[in-house]
């Protein structure tokens, strides 16, 4: 699927993967998509919602308040580096020999997981840019993706930096007109 998205699309969803293990998270909820979808600033999705009062530092700081609040702390994969560690794998040494023979940062672990509402997410962003007449998918497709799945914490951070989902949905469609025949 991901070979769909535009390079603007891929660029997000590569950086929601950073942004969750930049928070020292071992998950990629919504709200780290929303983050991705910031970061991808040239995205359709980053001008629309710059022009709703949101940018990356404030969403960034209102997913951590609003995890916390969840009682989703960051844990920087602690719990998998010591199951790893009882059974005699130190991730550490890995991490340094990897660092020594593919460049720092080559080896990232635990690799972050999509969430069950990330994976729903995504998998609504198909069915909006078919919607809009698309076969690619770009950050605006994924925010409208985003935007279907109320049980993820995305629709929380919003809500907390005062944006309307339904008014931004309806934003971002004024910004996506559908392809002609």
């Amino acid at each position: 699927m991901f070979e769909f998205f535009t390079d603007h699309g891929k660029q997000a969803v590569a950086a929601s993967q950073d942004e969750a293990i930049a928070l020292g998270h071992d998950f990629i909820g919504t709200e780290h998509l929303l983050l991705g979808l910031l970061a991808a600033e040239g995205g359709t999705a980053a001008g629309v919602l710059r022009g709703q009062n949101v940018n990356l530092a404030r969403a960034r700081q209102e997913t951590v308040r609003v995890l916390e609040a969840a009682g989703i702390v960051a844990a920087g994969g602690q719990p998998a580096r010591d199951a790893l560690s009882s059974i005699g794998i130190d991730v550490a040494e890995i991490q340094r020999q990897a660092d020594a023979s593919f460049g720092p940062g080559a080896f990232q672990f635990p690799r972050p997981a999509y969430t069950p509402e990330a994976r729903k997410a995504l998998e609504n962003t198909l069915g909006e840019a078919q919607a809009l007449g698309r076969d690619r998918f770009g950050t605006e497709h994924i925010l409208l993706g985003l935007l279907t799945v109320l049980e993820g914490h995305a629709l929380k951070v919003l809500a907390a930096l005062q944006v309307d989902p339904a008014a931004l949905r309806e934003t971002v469609l004024a910004h996506t007109a559908p392809e002609g025949p």
